[in-house]
């Protein structure tokens, strides 16, 4: 029998080696998370994946399950934390949801809904990023990177092309393009590539194909995030 640990009084099994999100997420258990991968080694950035184990609390990503350890994730105060660092990140980043084409697929998105948010109650930053349209079949919008660096390690890990790096530190922490310009047509990144289509927002997106699947019909639009635990695999097959 697989050890358990308990995860909002429901028993979780696991194998040796996984942390609790990884756990929950193929358990289909949900535990709200951007920044996480079930493809990739977890990054701890986030911290919406944060929980209290054993009171404590602890990114659910990076925290390895224990056998009979008493997990809790969905609590009033756990999802007000949870709330405000979704708010900070649409403040930090022009967000404008009904006219980006990700809506419905976009994980942010879903996240912000789940957690009933309906303001982004700080005042917003409206950063002026530029919008790289050099590539061909690729569109590049850094204003709405949240810093998950998914694409930097699917381009590394999986790729082997280094097409993505995150520069700068604290506030000036910026998504850059790996290239001799900057611009993405002078990188090596394909429309195929794993790094094109691990973005949980709508940084990447692929040129010409928008609306294939009409708003309405997308997986968040179908059910809540919650209801799916991960829907990586789903989204990224657009």
């Amino acid at each position: 029998m697989s050890a358990t640990f308990l995860l909002d009084g429901r028993a979780i099994p696991f194998s040796e080696g996984q942390t609790i999100l990884q756990a929950a997420v193929a358990a289909g258990a949900y535990i709200p998370h951007l920044c996480f991968h079930p493809d990739f080694k977890p990054h701890g950035s986030c911290k919406v994946c944060t929980v209290k184990v054993g009171g404590r609390q602890s990114a659910s990503c990076t925290t390895a399950a224990a056998a009979g350890a008493v997990v809790e994730s969905d609590t009033p105060a756990i999802n007000a934390e949870r709330l405000a660092l979704v708010q900070m990140l649409f403040v930090e980043g022009n967000h404008f949801c009904p006219s980006c084409e990700k809506s419905g697929d976009c994980k942010l998105q879903a996240t912000a809904c789940d957690l009933g948010m309906v303001s982004p109650h700080f005042d917003h930053f409206f950063p002026d990023r530029p919008v790289d349209a050099s590539h061909p079949d690729l569109l590049l919008d850094f204003n709405r990177c949240i810093l998950c660096s998914l694409c930097v390690r699917a381009s590394r890990d999986v790729d082997g092309k280094n097409a993505f790096a995150l520069a700068g530190r604290g506030l000036r922490t910026r998504l850059i393009v790996n290239s001799r310009t900057g611009r993405l047509v002078d990188s090596d990144v394909s429309a195929g590539d794993r790094a094109v289509h691990v973005c949980p927002v709508g940084v990447i997106l692929p040129k010409r194909r928008g609306f294939s699947v009409p708003l309405g019909r997308r997986v968040f639009d179908l059910k809540p995030i919650s209801a799916v635990a991960d829907a990586s695999a789903q989204i990224e097959e657009r």
